[in-house]
């Protein structure tokens, strides 16, 4: 039997959620009993946010890449990053790494493809937000990703970072999404949303708004994850 080795503590909600569905969708797909084996590296939010902030990309890429061999010396098969912001370093890391990595941005694209989706906004934190990993990758499948305005931005990683990394989930800080989400269907005549913070997901929990489509980029992952411990058992 297969292994994953999951980098997580980025932050420690969405690791918790990853495991759990990790858990109930292999589960749900097996139905004999058996449950898959996980590995987590619970890694240092703070230390991942000030290399981003500082744009230390060479650095941050060191550090996830000496976590991910402790997954592997520990027996992980593959891995996955739990959290979008540190893929703006993935693709260095994937040609690093001494197991192989399924990208979050990837599979997002694929179900964004299937969906027929053209134009998509962006939550998450402004590294994410406002880096080029989301919008290299869609553009290759015909897809724009479309920018919250500054002020929006602003006000979207303050939420995720001073609420939603710790489980906090405010009414108040839901409306404000939903009014973006609302502009941006209206102005920049997008058809989805990504929610490119693996913790977005406990504010937005119905998968369409206002026929807007939120791609839930944790939950589409794990999925990825559970396909590939069943193609690699049966391999």
């Amino acid at each position: 039997m297969k292994t994953v080795g999951i980098i997580g503590g980025t932050g420690p909600e969405s690791t918790v959620a990853y495991y759990r569905q990790i858990v109930a969708a292999y589960r749900q797909k097996t139905a004999d009993g058996s449950y898959p084996p996980v590995i987590i590296n619970s890694i240092d939010l703070k230390k991942l946010l000030d290399l981003a902030e500082s744009k230390q990309l060479e650095a941050l890429t060191h550090y996830l890449l000496g976590e991910i061999q402790k997954l592997a010396l520990a027996g992980a098969d593959f891995g996955i990053l739990a959290a979008n912001t540190p893929h703006m370093v993935f693709d260095s890391l994937a040609r690093q790494s001494p197991i192989p990595l399924i990208s979050i941005v990837e599979v997002t694209r694929e179900a964004a493809s299937t969906l027929g989706l053209k134009r998509l906004g962006i939550f998450g934190t402004r590294f994410t937000m406002e880096a080029a990993f989301f919008p290299d990758v869609l553009r290759g499948a015909g897809i724009a990703v479309v920018l919250p305005t500054p002020q929006e931005r602003d006000f979207i990683h303050e939420k995720y970072l001073a609420e939603l990394v710790s489980g906090i989930v405010l009414p108040e800080t839901r409306k404000g999404l939903m009014k973006i989400v609302s502009r941006m269907k209206a102005l920049d005549r997008i058809d989805g949303v990504i929610l490119g913070g693996t913790e977005l997901s406990l504010m937005f929990t119905e998968p369409i708004y206002e026929d807007i489509i939120f791609l839930d980029t944790a939950k589409l992952h794990v999925g990825k994850v559970v396909e590939r411990l069943l193609s690699l058992e049966t391999a």
